[in-house]
């Protein structure tokens, strides 16, 4: 049965705390693992979530501060270690390569992963595949950084009741999805008679940035964002210095964008209360809010 949930493995900032480990996020969308910005102790977080190193198929790095990537060797080695048996694509800013090649190579052990890596040149879609498209955009940090997005291909629905009174049954359904038409009982029925259409499944993610236009196209429509709000509004000035957002800018996000489920992280440890986040997001925005939690998981919105 196919799975489409965020794994959410750390969810602190620069330094993590007692409860908060440095970033992790594992994407499981149906037989897809993205492993979005290993921090330290990203591989014990897996083992405490119960997931195996075999389900991660892509690592995707936003940049190279320190909560975001220093897991990656930990990761790679135990790719290895485990003896992940397919391809795993890595995806960095391409101006970063020389810390991804030091990471990779941070001590001595027998890689036989096979780890291929992919850097992201530019915008614009940087893999597709079953899954749908993966693309990426530049985000405005205080080095390079680039956000995700997962697009699902629109399809269609199909509609049993009509399906039934048209006499089309077992694998000529099938026949039907894919050849658009069917000749049934000497008639002709097509695939607008007996469905609807279905719009793809979206999601976006966004960490260490200022707002920019680049933030409200990676979040547009999508059904699950995991955007980052390192501060409270109290200490704006420090976001924009620092290029982060509020809980209240990625509410803003979120109404403008029309996203579904709304997910709140990298938290600044100078603030021990998730509720405040939570208070200002839904100020904002009045959809779906989480304030995640390390070891969370939260499962992508069902179609509607």
């Amino acid at each position: 049965m196919s799975v489409r949930e965020l794994v959410v493995l750390g969810t602190g900032s620069q330094a993590p705390s007692r409860t908060r480990n440095h970033n992790g996020y594992l994407l499981r969308w149906d037989g897809e693992g993205l492993l979005f910005d290993p921090g330290e102790g990203t591989q014990r977080q897996l083992i405490f979530a119960g997931v195996p190193a075999t389900a991660i198929t892509r690592i995707c790095l936003t940049h190279f501060h320190g909560d975001h990537c220093l897991g990656v060797p930990g990761i790679i080695q135990r790719l290895s270690l485990d003896a992940v048996p397919h391809p795993v694509v890595a995806h960095y800013p391409a101006s970063g390569a020389h810390y991804f090649a030091r990471l990779r190579g941070a001590c001595a052990f027998a890689e036989h992963a096979d780890l291929r890596e992919q850097p992201v040149e530019g915008e614009g879609v940087i893999a597709a595949g079953a899954f749908g498209e993966l693309s990426a955009r530049r985000l405005a940090h205080r080095i390079d950084t680039v956000g995700y997005r997962l697009t699902e291909p629109d399809g269609r629905r199909m509609l049993p009741d009509a399906l039934a009174g048209f006499g089309v049954t077992g694998p000529d359904v099938g026949r039907l999805r894919r050849d658009g038409a069917l000749d049934v009982g000497g008639r002709r029925v097509t695939l607008d008679e007996v469905s609807v259409p279905r719009r793809g499944q979206r999601f976006a993610f966004v960490m260490d940035t200022r707002l920019c236009d680049a933030v409200f196209g990676l979040a547009e429509g999508a059904d699950l964002l995991v955007i980052e709000s390192t501060f409270l509004t109290e200490h704006a000035r420090l976001a924009e210095e620092y290029g982060h957002l509020t809980a209240a800018q990625a509410g803003r996000v979120a109404a403008e964008c029309g996203v579904r489920t709304l997910v709140l992280t990298h938290f600044s440890q100078r603030y021990p209360d998730g509720e405040r986040f939570a208070d200002e997001a839904v100020a904002e925005f009045g959809g779906d809010v989480v304030v995640a939690a390390d070891l969370t998981r939260v499962p992508v919105p069902a179609r509607r």
